[in-house]
């Protein structure tokens, strides 16, 4: 089975920036997952073609020198070998899945000695808005983070439904209106890698990507931090309302402080229920932003 692996690997060599090229731990095991389940699936592909080809040519009408057995009915080797080998194969596969279903799980936080960036990402038409609660900064189209720090992503849309993906990284998830996903990313290397939506959302589909943007130094990360938050704008819930409006290609772009409970409210709004806070005065703000955001998707009644 592994011999097959460095054809397969000659093959995909030319590849690069994508899936097969990783750069963090995730993407490094889904790439070992795609590689062990083709070797697997060619070790019963290759053959059969193969066979077939030599069996084919063997036993030609023309070819009166192979041997004519029109009784024979029954072979225990063949028999053995057609239903031990695949047999064996999907138990391995089975084991393989079943271990990578819950290695590669999105919600499975990354072990770590370091603390975690909570990113909180929400997909529009046709952008991408990162919002960092902790910072209390966003960016449009642009993601940063430190290497070799976990990253968790909570992830949803306030559009047609999206696929968040980093494909050198990990990933991808869909991001769904009303609902909250989540994802667990890490990069092992410094660089900067193209993200973007896996999932057809409308016209302006093949603009949606962004730059994920893995600092080398925690230093680093700071300078990005410091530039978003020298950019003076604000996040505001009326600034969110025009982000809602369709663009494409949409510019980068940095917002130095974001509204606290944003995401919440962008989550809650297509819910018939509001989220109970244990704090009077976050619940009382989550509501007021959620019904300004209703108020923006709710079309005006017209009076007969």
């Amino acid at each position: 089975m592994w011999g097959l692996a460095p054809v397969v690997l000659g093959l995909l060599s030319g590849c690069q920036g994508g899936i097969l090229d990783p750069k963090g731990h995730i993407a490094a095991e889904q790439k070992s997952l795609i590689i062990t389940a083709t070797a697997l699936m060619l070790l019963v592909v290759i053959p059969v073609i193969v066979m077939t080809l030599v069996f084919a040519w063997k036993y030609r009408a023309s070819n009166t020198k192979s041997t004519y057995l029109p009784k024979w009915a029954h072979s225990t080797k063949i028999e053995l070998v057609v239903w031990l080998i695949p047999c064996v194969i999907i138990a391995f596969l089975a084991t393989i899945t079943w271990k990578t279903t819950h290695e590669l799980d999105p919600y499975r936080p990354l072990e770590s000695d370091k603390k975690p960036i909570q990113v909180q990402v929400v997909a529009l038409d046709w952008k991408w808005l990162f919002i960092y609660p902790e910072l209390n900064i966003a960016s449009v189209n642009e993601l940063a983070f430190p290497t070799n720090v976990p990253v968790n992503f909570k992830i949803t849309s306030d559009a047609a439904m999206n696929s968040f993906f980093i494909p050198q990284l990990g990933g991808q998830i869909y991001a769904m209106a009303g609902m909250q996903t989540q994802l667990h990313l890490i990069a092992n290397e410094p660089g900067t890698y193209k993200g973007f939506s896996a999932n057809y959302s409308g016209a302006g589909f093949s603009g949606m990507k962004f730059n994920a943007i893995a600092a080398k130094t925690p230093a680093e990360f700071d300078a990005w931090v410091a530039k978003v938050r020298a950019s003076g704008q604000t996040l505001s819930p009326e600034a969110y309302l025009q982000l809602l409006k369709r663009s494409e290609k949409h510019p980068v772009t940095y917002y130095a402080s974001s509204t606290p409970y944003l995401f919440q409210a962008v989550l809650h709004k297509y819910m018939a229920s509001r989220p109970s806070l244990a704090d009077s005065d976050d619940a009382i703000k989550l509501a007021k932003m959620t019904q300004e955001l209703c108020a923006a998707i709710t079309p005006p009644v017209v009076k007969e």
